[in-house]
């Protein structure tokens, strides 16, 4: 791919300058880039290979790369992997490293090429954009390279239309006597307006939600408020060459065994009758 053609797909921060790159190598295929500057790069669903082309040359022509751990995880690699196909030593970032002490990676980025990798899309998170921020009041250029992201993977999946989703939640593990209550709220009001919702399953060190814990969590919630969640659809392992959909009741889907992460869930709101065709022939529901 040229230049030219990569420009149009280049999203880089108002008011940063561009130069020629070197000749030579990744280079000539490369964006102009600022000799210091912070590129986001979505490394897309679920293993190495998912990365576009783009985003893979500037990886590799980067003087620094830090890759993000704990939004999402890329299930089928792991760093050694990524070290190997990306040919550059990666630095692991943990939620204190970018949302409390960012100033190593922003410091890298004052001084160097540095990219932020993190699974799915980078600007989906909150946090990503916050970093973006802090990055633009130091005068550290950006720009971002999308990848694949469950909220689109969804949608090809379960057949749920996107433009008929709400407002997104996420269930996080019970904490002691802290266990909210909110992610019930935002699907109850979904649904009223007949909207689909998203829920993030939590993430901890080595620990992964499954659907399964994840509509016990919400059933006990709904229990206490006395409301029913008509039925869930479960995906597993979004990206994979074995993906896994199912939809169904509570009781149906409690008992499903969906194997390994990263698992998400949706509550649908009201149906279309094409998407409650495309969930009875590739998810099962009755």
């Amino acid at each position: 791919m040229c230049v030219r053609c990569l420009n149009h797909l280049w999203i880089p921060s108002p008011g940063s300058s561009t130069r020629a790159p070197g000749p030579g190598g990744l280079a000539c295929c490369l964006p102009f880039k600022e000799d210091n500057m912070l590129t986001f790069i979505g490394l897309g669903l679920y293993d190495k290979t998912d990365v576009s082309e783009k985003g893979l040359a500037m990886i590799r022509s980067a003087d620094y790369v830090f890759l993000e751990g704990y939004t999402s995880r890329l299930m089928g690699t792991n760093i050694t992997e990524l070290e190997a196909f990306y040919k550059k030593p990666v630095r692991l970032l943990l939620r204190a490293d970018v949302e409390q002490h960012p100033d190593e990676l922003l410091d890298c980025a004052a001084r160097g090429n540095t990219v932020f990798l993190c699974a799915g899309d980078p600007m989906v998170s909150t946090t990503h954009a916050d970093l973006r921020i802090r990055a633009a009041e130091r005068g550290i250029p950006t720009a971002i390279i999308h990848g694949s992201s469950i909220v689109s993977a969804v949608c090809g999946l379960s057949g749920l239309q996107n433009y008929r989703f709400g407002k997104s939640c996420s269930v996080p593990f019970p904490q002691g006597n802290w266990a909210p209550s909110s992610p019930l709220d935002v699907i109850l009001e979904n649904r009223t307006n007949r909207l689909h919702t998203l829920v993030y399953l939590d993430i901890q060190d080595d620990r992964y939600m499954t659907v399964n814990e994840g509509i016990c969590l919400l059933e006990a919630m709904a229990q206490k408020k006395q409301v029913a969640i008509p039925f869930y659809v479960g995906v597993a392992r979004a990206g994979s060459e074995t993906p896994l959909v199912r939809a169904g009741t509570a009781e149906t889907l409690r008992s499903a065994d969906f194997g390994p992460p990263l698992h998400i869930l949706i509550v649908p709101g009201e149906l279309h009758d094409m998407e409650r065709e495309y969930l009875a022939r590739f998810a099962g529901l009755c």
